[in-house]
């Protein structure tokens, strides 16, 4: 899968919803997107967004409640589906200074850091 220099703060929004990368998708419905990572930092490492633009986990608003239970969902699917095949997940988000792409995306992983 190819992957290109991005200088950006909304990742998600600017390339990946646009088609600009091939994404190897593992689900897919209206509101929200669960991906491989373009440039995974685990080996085993999925992420899921919101279609719709929302920075953060602590931007949500009340009206966009339904797109986080359904990402919870499809997270919990993940995770379970990974825990099963590897004996472990793990289950992310970063905020502030800690978040590279201003685009609310949970993180599911497992394995050790392919690089540090």
């Amino acid at each position: 899968m190819g992957t290109m220099d991005y200088s950006g703060d909304d990742f998600y929004c600017d390339v990946a919803l646009k088609g600009l990368v091939e994404l190897r998708k593992e689900y897919e419905s209206e509101a929200v997107l669960a991906f491989h990572h373009t440039r995974p930092f685990w080996p085993i490492h999925i992420v899921v967004i919101p279609k719709k633009h929302i920075a953060s986990l602590t931007s949500l608003t009340e009206t966009e409640k339904p797109i986080l239970d359904e990402m919870i969902e499809v997270i919990k699917k993940l995770a379970r589906k990974i825990e099963v095949e590897q004996g472990a997940a793990r289950v992310l988000t970063n905020l502030g200074q800690y978040q590279d792409s201003k685009h609310l995306h949970i993180h599911v992983s497992s394995g050790e850091p392919l690089h540090r």
